[in-house]
Parts: C-alpha cells; structure tokens; sequence
C-alpha cells in the first residue's frame, strides 16, 4: 500500500515538476541568418558553411561566451555578434596591429565593419591572437566555447598552432568546448603539404589538440563535400569563394563548391 501511495504521489508531483524547470531560451536564429547585418556575399555562402547546424552541432546557448580565432573579414560575425548581443559576449581574437602588412590590412578592415555598424557590433570585444607567448585572447578559464573556422594551416605557416591552442585551452572554462572546422585532408598528409594547399588532416588537428589537453567530444559530416578531391596543385583556393584557378578549369571548380570541412568538438576537461 506505501509502494502503491508513492507512485501514485510521484505522478503527481512530476508535472509539477516539469513546469518549474525554465526551458533555454531560444536564440534569435533570423536575424543572426537574414538580418541587416548579413552581406549578401556572406550569405551567399550558407549552403556550403551550414553556420546554424554547425554552432549547434559545438552547443552554442544564449548567454554564453564565446571566443572566434582569427575571424578574418569577420563572415562568421556577421552570425556570432547578434546571436550574443544581448545574452552573453562575444571575443573576436584578430591579428595583431604589429604583426606586419597583411595583418594591418586585415585587421583593418575588419575594425572599418564594425565601425560601420555599431548597433550589431558595438558589444564585439576585439582581442589580439599572436605569436607571443604571454597574449591572452580572453580573462583565464571565462570561454564557454572557443571556435576556428579554417584557420589550423596559417597557425602552422606561421609556427604559432601549439601556441595557438594552449590560449585557446586557457581561456576556457572546465568542460568549454573548442570547436574546429578545417579543410580535409587524408589522413598521413605531409604537413608541409598541409601547409601549401589548405588542407590538414584529420589525425593531425586530434593530435595537436590532444597534446595541449584537449579532449575530442564528437565529430559531424555536416561540412563535408564528397565532391571534393582535395588534390589541386594550388590547393584549396582553386575552389570558391576564391576561385584561383586556370579559366579552363573554373567551371569544374565551380561545380564542386567548396572545400570538404571536418568539425571537430574537443572538451578541456574537470582538472
């Protein structure tokens, strides 16, 4: 009868339950996707980049923080910064005001982007990602999620990778996720190879970040291109969006898209 008293008590109670539990609040998806602040250029690009499977792939929630290596002209902000407007902060570790020619352009340009459009960019906290190292991309252990969308071979061009990842390891917190999305290669590729054409290897990106602590959680194919043979001679930029290529072959080339991507979730483990 007790038993019987218990379970009728618990299926009671359960709804209860349930109702005091607050659901995650759902991110503003259209208009980090459709909104103003989306070139159509950027855009464009959707199709092969996947940007909401693929932050939900990593476990992006509203209020996180989240830290982007190396973001370029800023394509993947144009996503991020709204997303963490109002919830949360947003770290875009760019290159350094001392790092030469081409990282004075670059930076640049992407400081011009936000400077244009402070109402979606004016909560951007821009850091430096460089090659010392005493540079730190975010406060120590305050990183929900790290993430490098095909960034690893430059850090390798440049020697800076095992750096690279151990700020990246740095500013997470414990159970943070580093997340990866990198030009394929087959595994065993020369890494000076890696270098020269873009793309890197599966084994090789694990590798490097299992050395500095990482943990690898998961992978997704939600990137992948089997269209892609990842053997041109001038390596991944014979494809779009760049298209350097022979004008005989830009047809082809078109035809395949972009490069095939590997995602990786690693973890920095509880010490």
């Amino acid at each position: 009868m007790q038993k019987l008293t218990a379970l009728i008590s618990s299926l009671v109670l359960a709804p209860a339950l349930l109702i005091a539990t607050p659901a995650l609040a759902a991110l503003d998806w259209d208009t980090a996707l459709n909104g103003k602040q989306r070139s159509e250029k950027n855009a464009a690009r959707d199709g092969f980049r996947h940007p909401r499977e693929t932050l939900e792939f990593f476990g992006i929630q509203e209020g996180m923080t989240v830290v982007e290596l190396s973001p370029g002209g800023g394509w993947y902000t144009e996503v991020l910064a709204p997303l963490l407007k109002e919830k949360g902060s947003y770290y875009a570790a760019h290159n350094s005001p001392n790092g030469g020619a081409y990282s004075r352009r670059s930076l640049g340009s992407y400081l011009k982007k936000l400077g244009e459009d402070n109402d979606t960019y004016g909560n951007v906290t821009v850091t430096t990602l460089g090659p010392a190292d005493s540079v730190v991309i975010a406060p120590a252990g305050t990183a929900d999620m790290v993430l490098a969308f095909r960034n690893v071979h430059s850090w390798m061009r440049g020697d800076t990778l095992a750096n690279t990842l151990l700020v990246a390891y740095d500013a997470l917190k414990e159970g943070g996720v580093f997340g990866v999305v990198q030009h394929r290669a087959k595994d065993g590729r020369d890494p000076e190879r890696m270098k020269a054409t873009g793309y890197v290897s599966e084994d090789y990106i694990i590798a490097a970040a299992r050395s500095v602590g990482f943990v690898l959680d998961a992978r997704s194919e939600v990137n992948a291109n089997p269209k892609d043979s990842g053997d041109y001679e001038d390596g991944v930029w014979e494809l779009p969006p760049s298209l350097r290529t022979a004008d005989e072959n830009k047809e082809a080339r078109m035809a395949v898209g972009e490069s095939d991507r590997m995602t990786l979730k690693f973890v920095k483990p509880a010490s």
